[in-house]
């Protein structure tokens, strides 16, 4: 089996420190952290929701770019500044998954400036 093959740069969000946005290994793709990050490297400055829109739709990006997609997503973690905006995260998060839905774990933590939203992936690549 070939080694672990990282995926970054072209239209993908730029890493903000030493690591890939995602690694893959035999089937299955290991998605890092994604903050609320426009395609032009600006930050998101919104609501929790305006939040989960666009890190939803990196996770879309990077998954497409790795040969995956949302329909192959086994687990995600979810990590909210605010756990009480779990309903208002799920309004969003509804939208890119339908049932039978991935494995999913959501923490409160604190978040560097002031992101609300952070969320890691596994998928399946075949």
């Amino acid at each position: 089996m070939a080694g672990p093959m990282a995926f970054s740069g072209g239209d993908l969000p730029a890493s903000r420190g030493p690591y890939s946005p995602a690694v893959a290994w035999g089937g299955l793709l290991f998605v890092s952290g994604l903050l609320a990050v426009k395609e032009d490297g600006v930050a998101v400055e919104g609501d929790v929701r305006e939040e989960a829109m666009v890190v939803l739709r990196n996770l879309e990006r990077i998954l497409q770019a790795a040969g995956s997609g949302m329909d192959k997503v086994l687990a995600v973690t979810v990590f909210l500044a605010d756990v009480g905006e779990l309903s208002a995260f799920n309004e969003v998060y509804e939208e890119f998954f339908q049932p039978p839905y991935p494995a999913r774990s959501a923490v409160g933590v604190s978040l560097p400036g002031e992101f609300r939203v952070e969320l890691a992936a596994v998928a399946c690549r075949e």
